[in-house]
């Protein structure tokens, strides 16, 4: 289900960037950007209107994506604790006993 989740995240954000790049802060943007300027057939205010509109939606939408994605994460019973920190598959822990070391041997010496 996670997955499903971050799939849709990702989408939703690429297009949200994509929508976000098209605008331009001073009023151009992707409206003026086709040659046109005051002449336009669509206008510049009905693309802003479509692209501000546009952006709350897609910011709205991940938002709730996410917060499911947090609650899909938490329904899986798996909880807060780390498979390795919970030891149900952890190794029990052996000691690994000191080799000894011979005895230095010494030549007689005649």
């Amino acid at each position: 289900m996670f997955t499903i989740f971050l799939v849709l995240i990702v989408i939703v954000a690429f297009l949200l960037i994509v929508v976000i790049m098209v605008q331009n802060p001073k009023g151009g943007g992707l409206s003026s950007s086709f040659g046109g300027g005051g002449a336009q057939v669509g206008g510049a205010q009905n693309t802003t209107n479509f692209l501000d509109k546009s952006t709350w939606t897609l910011a709205t939408v991940l938002l709730v994506l996410i917060l499911l994605s947090n609650v899909a994460i938490m329904g899986n019973g798996e909880g807060s604790e780390s498979r390795i920190i919970g030891g149900d598959n952890a190794a029990p822990a052996t000691e690994v006993p000191a080799q000894e070391t011979p005895a230095a041997t010494t030549e007689d010496s005649e």
